[in-house]
């Protein structure tokens, strides 16, 4: 039996935030990686899981987190200020933005299309007051009949898909709705001098929290940063995407981004001299503290992180991680990279080699482990090794990490981390005799897993993907 888990969501980010479909369980935000199928050998014999179809019963209603989440940088201006200048100059292709671009005036928001969810207005409504209070914007909701500088439109699944295959969500300058996309040249972000308008396309059938996700990260795309940084521990601007609402960090961003001091067509040398000062005053708490020296990502590591985690076979995938992981040793990393290309690795040889699987994601466990902007990170390890343990059966080891990573799921409000992780602790208590105290744990989960899942089939069947694994 293969110790991964399901295959169910996005993401990739390019320089319009584009995102690709991801693996695991709903909770592994990473690109296009694949897990291999989890169909049970024939002839295995174990002691049966629960049935799902015990479990058919009416579900409780969706929950829904609705208090912001911690929200205070934790890490020094002046590396911050690094942060600033390459995020807001520079894309991931290579590009440099000749200027500094941001709304001038006050920005207005619409949301227009087709079936637009409850959960979405509430979590737009929910967003919006964070970027007023901790970014400081005057941002305002418009009717979907009036003019915006920003337009948020659901468009039908089939024809997205066939506009933009194997993406999840768009962020496009210079556009005010769908129609204008497809038959417009493509704009390009290097163009824009002063943000005027811009757009974003999610496509209908999301989940709440796929959509959720998508209005944290393109919005914050159209309103400030255009690029992605796989060094930053504590923000959605990486492409690891093991962030998935937006972070203290990245609230900091957007403030600078809109303080008096700066104006769209500044340089960068003149940004460059404003950043420090903006940012002590902003945020007292980072003065003072020096600056590591950034190791710039190199190109082919990126290149081989980017082979692992998109489609195509598992031994050419797997060969991509190791190159990665060769990588960052020769490199010393020990930061969010070198986690991310032992997790890949890891990842990559739970269905061929379980010992191997195992060895690295405890590797990259303890690399994200060892700070509290990347527990977050070390929360996705957890599941995974999760699965490992489960496989072999090595039920205390497993449960044993499960309450940190749960805690940790909740504070950066990840519904289909939590879930899947109460879940495989309930599975857990259940093997080892403690059904009791399984039951109020997952029917907790029940209502996080419709959030991160979406349809009550979803939810069954993955509850069912769990136990198989502990088969």
């Amino acid at each position: 039996m293969s110790a991964t888990l399901p295959l169910t969501r996005r993401t990739a980010r390019r320089p319009r935030r584009v995102r690709l479909a991801a693996l695991g369980l709903g909770l592994m935000t990473l690109v296009a990686c694949g897990a291999p199928e989890m169909r049970e050998p024939r002839g295995r014999t174990g002691p049966a899981p629960v049935e799902v179809s015990a479990l058919r019963m009416d579900l409780p209603p969706m929950k829904r987190f609705t208090s912001a989440p911690e929200t205070t940088p934790r890490r020094s201006n002046a590396q911050m200020a690094q942060d600033f200048m390459d995020l807001s100059f520079r894309l991931e292709t290579g590009a440099t933005l000749p200027v500094f671009s941001r709304f001038e005036g006050p920005i207005s928001v619409r949301v227009v299309g087709a079936r637009v969810p409850p959960s979405l207005n509430a979590d737009l409504g929910d967003l919006l007051g964070r970027l007023k209070r901790e970014a400081g914007l005057d941002i305002t909701l418009v009717s979907r009949s009036a003019p915006a500088a920003i337009t948020i439109e659901l468009v039908p699944a089939a024809a997205f898909r066939k506009r933009a295959p194997n993406t999840a969500c768009i962020a496009a300058a210079d556009v005010s709705g769908w129609s204008e996309f497809r038959t417009a040249r493509a704009a390009s972000w290097t163009t824009v001098r002063t943000r005027t308008r811009a757009a974003i396309f999610i496509p209908t059938g999301g989940t709440p929290q796929d959509m959720r996700d998508c209005l944290h990260e393109e919005l914050a795309q159209a309103l400030g940063p255009l690029n992605d940084l796989f060094r930053l521990p504590d923000s959605v601007f990486n492409d690891d995407n093991f962030h998935s609402v937006l972070t203290g960090f990245d609230m900091l961003m957007l403030r600078a981004t809109y303080a008096p001091e700066l104006r769209s067509g500044l340089t960068a040398e003149q940004v460059a001299a404003l950043i420090g000062p903006l940012l002590d005053r902003l945020n007292p708490a980072g003065r003072g503290g020096g600056v590591a020296p950034v190791d710039t990502t190199p190109a082919d590591w990126i290149a081989n992180v980017t082979r692992a985690m998109e489609g195509g076979a598992l031994s050419a995938r797997r060969t991509a991680a190791a190159r990665a992981v060769s990588i960052a040793r020769s490199r010393g990393w020990t930061d969010t990279r070198a986690g991310l290309s032992f997790f890949l690795l890891g990842r990559l040889q739970q269905g061929q080699d379980t010992n191997a699987a195992r060895t690295n994601l405890d590797q990259a466990r303890r690399l994200f482990a060892g700070s509290s902007l990347t527990d977050i990170a070390a929360a996705h390890t957890t599941l995974q090794l999760a699965a490992v343990d489960l496989v072999r059966g090595d039920y205390a080891t497993a449960l044993d990490r499960l309450d940190p990573a749960i805690a940790a799921a909740t504070r950066a409000q990840n519904a289909a981390l939590l879930s899947s992780l109460m879940l495989t602790k309930a599975e857990i208590l259940v093997r080892t005799g403690r059904a009791g105290e399984a039951q109020p744990v997952r029917l907790d989960s029940l209502g996080w897993a419709r959030y991160g899942f979406g349809s009550d089939r979803d939810v069954f069947a993955h509850i069912a993907e769990i136990q198989a694994l502990a088969r």
